[in-house]
């Protein structure tokens, strides 16, 4: 059954390759996807008594390629598919010739979903670059001058980053002998703290990259990655390939957890989420609004799950931001093709014109700010939840950053549009994504505890009146980000400037080996 998780998708990949025009292969397509999407769902449940394992190619569990599925495992398979799911429809009904496209993209479904298996520290680094020169295609899939130099610079820093954990994988090798997972977890237990130090942080200097902590505020939007790929890419990248990598933190920190540096990347979590957010307020286009939150919300999740109060509020916020991030770009991409613009100063009536979308994504803007009721407000709340008084307030700044750039972005949903005559109306198969997981958004809320016991097993009470304190921190906010906005971040060219700096490749490479001699002086 896991062989054919990790299968699944290639033949998707293959079937709307040969048969891309066909509607009945994209009928079928939709239709494999939504098997898989159950696949993952029973795995959820079958993953509760205990390991699935699978060895392909070998009986023996060194040599050969062995599959193993636990409960974390299967939480970030069951989003993968349902999120690939979206994708699928949304894209069902694309004029243009895309099977390129769809083969590309039913293949990062693969290597994500075989990242979440593999037991094996050498897979891991193939399918991460697997998945990264995937990546790198589909953001390049129109073939711009300026798509080409960006995909560039992203490459090559993927690249150089790669050799971190390259080199820290032939140190742990070195050490233990094997590559198999659970074998390199026992032998690191029994290994001397000293020479743990070297291997730990170059492959976490990699993963902290993958995870949009270097520099401390992103050089991955400022790489122009987000607004310049295709819709469905944008929110795959935010919604998914970030959570690939907050995966392989929580797989390196359980890994290494004699050396594990929770401190050092509670303060990383910390300088993320304030700098994500301050750089989202900077921005006027939709995409890169959304990119920079995706920096400020992981920065909430290392928070979380390096926290004082155990890793559930890090945990389900991951499935919050996949649920409201992936709702967003869907719905940017729907505004974008209606619009012709980006900018959100020169958008106005969304609702108007598409109310159906506005509500989904209104939902989804509910969920990150952390409106009461919302997805992203049981999360937070456990990520704040009987943490010192310093770690609240950090967290409460992080969120009234997001309400002030989110106040701009919510700009466009009111108003009346200067457009004249009609605008193109948005498919079916466009807007039942948007609205099906911006309802998640509120289910998620309402329904907090369960879903929290579903994904994870792990029983919460959400106290009335800590909630109730809160939702009014929440409204507090609120008022006082419209303030903000409206007396120091409306039409601020100030901050435009600052949110147009760029990052050039030596500066990049300047920032990860800044990073790893600091976690060295650090861990050492």
């Amino acid at each position: 059954m896991l062989s054919l998780v990790v299968v699944i998708p290639i033949l998707i990949a293959v079937l709307l390759f040969v048969f891309s025009t066909n509607t009945g292969a994209r009928i079928l397509a939709i239709i494999m996807q939504t098997v898989l999407f159950g696949i993952s769902v029973w795995l959820v449940f079958a993953t509760r008594a205990g390991d699935i394992v699978t060895f392909v190619g070998s009986d023996g569990d060194v040599l050969g390629i062995v599959l193993r599925a636990n409960s974390l495992s299967a939480v970030f398979i069951l989003l993968t598919t349902f999120i690939f799911l979206a994708a699928t429809i949304y894209t069902y009904k694309e004029d243009r010739d895309m099977r390129t496209f769809w083969f590309l993209l039913f293949l990062l479904e693969a290597s994500f979903i075989g990242l979440f298996l593999t037991n094996d520290l050498f897979n891991i680094f193939v399918l991460v670059e697997v998945s990264t020169l995937v990546t790198v295609i589909l953001t390049l899939f129109d073939r711009k001058q300026r798509n080409m130099y960006y995909g560039k610079v992203f490459l090559m820093a993927n690249v150089v980053a790669a050799q971190f954990y390259l080199l820290g994988l032939a140190y742990v090798y070195r050490l233990t002998g094997v590559l198999d997972i659970y074998r390199v977890t026992e032998a690191i237990a029994l290994t001397d703290r000293a020479n743990l130090v070297l291997p730990y942080v170059l492959i976490m200097t990699t993963v902290a990259f993958k995870c949009t902590l270097i520099p401390f505020f992103s050089w991955t939007p400022k790489a122009k990655i987000y607004p310049r790929s295709p819709t469905v890419v944008a929110a795959i990248l935010s919604g998914l390939q970030a959570k690939t990598a907050l995966y392989l933190f929580l797989r390196f920190q359980e890994i290494f957890a004699p050396i594990a540096a929770t401190e050092f990347f509670m303060v990383i979590g910390i300088i993320a989420g304030i700098f994500g957010a301050f750089m989202a307020i900077c921005q006027t286009n939709m995409k890169m609004i959304l990119a920079y939150h995706t920096v400020s919300q992981v920065g909430l999740i290392i928070i979380g799950v390096s926290g004082e109060a155990g890793n559930i509020g890090g945990l389900y916020h991951i499935v919050s931001h996949a649920m409201f991030k992936t709702t967003l770009f869907l719905g940017t991409g729907i505004i974008f093709h209606s619009y012709g613009t980006g900018n959100v100063y020169k958008i106005r009536g969304v609702f108007r014109r598409m109310p159906v979308v506005a509500v989904g994504m209104i939902a989804a803007v509910l969920g990150i700010v952390g409106a009461p009721f919302f997805i992203g407000s049981v999360s937070k709340y456990f990520v704040a939840h009987n943490v010192s008084f310093a770690l609240n307030l950090t967290v409460i700044l992080i969120s009234l950053g997001t309400i002030i750039s989110f106040i701009k972005f919510s700009r466009m949903f009111f108003g009346k549009s200067d457009l004249y005559g009609d605008i193109p109306v948005a498919e079916n198969c466009r807007t039942i994504p948007v609205i099906i997981m911006g309802a998640i958004c509120l289910a998620g809320g309402v329904f907090g505890p369960e879903m929290i016991y579903f994904l994870f097993r792990y029983s919460v009470d959400i106290d009335f009146l800590g909630y109730a304190q809160k939702s009014l921190v929440f409204a507090g906010s609120l008022a006082a980000g419209y303030v903000i906005y409206n007396l120091a971040v409306k039409e601020n060219h100030t901050l435009k400037r600052v949110g147009d700096v760029k990052f050039s490749f030596k500066s990049i490479c300047a920032s990860l080996g800044v990073f790893f001699g600091v976690m060295l002086l650090w861990v050492g």
